[in-house]
């Protein structure tokens, strides 16, 4: 803010100062995308949500939400109202892609990206092992010991 009247700089550094703290104050309070991201699909009964943190590993993305849907319908329908509401917050319009299949559907929201799946598709695909590395060192000894309690 600077003062038209010919005040001092100083009282001018002052309002701004005084501004900017109160838009750090306020936006402390505002949730969070990710925050927001987990929230509608726990509201729309979403199973088995993963947050995966990207931040240094990848250009694309700062995280990775992973949640399941239990019918290609109810995949669908988390998607759609992810996106509505990323729309009604203000963050613009999400990318869909996959949603007429309802399988795998991906929601490009820019720092975040979901994927929502069918429980067999996310099994099949297995992005928690591709992207975690000791979810993947988890798996290996699960699978390791099944095999030796079958030999």
């Amino acid at each position: 803010m600077r003062d038209s009247g010919g005040g001092s700089s100083e009282r001018s550094l002052t309002l701004t100062a005084t501004t900017a703290a109160a838009v750090a104050d306020i936006t402390q309070f505002e949730p969070s995308l990710l925050t927001r991201i987990r929230s509608s699909l726990e509201d729309d009964k979403a199973e088995d949500l993963v947050t995966i943190d990207l931040t240094g590993r990848s250009a694309l993305t700062d995280a990775l939400v992973l949640a399941t849907g239990r019918s290609a319908r109810h995949v669908a329908s988390l998607a759609e109202n992810l996106a509505r509401r990323l729309k009604d917050w203000g963050y613009g319009k999400a990318r869909l892609e996959g949603l007429s299949q309802g399988d795998w559907v991906l929601v490009d929201a820019g720092d975040v990206v979901v994927h929502v799946f069918r429980a067999e598709v996310r099994s099949y695909y297995d992005l928690e092992g591709m992207w975690s590395v000791d979810e993947t060192a988890q798996r290996r000894n699960q699978i390791s010991t099944r095999v030796s309690l079958h030999a």
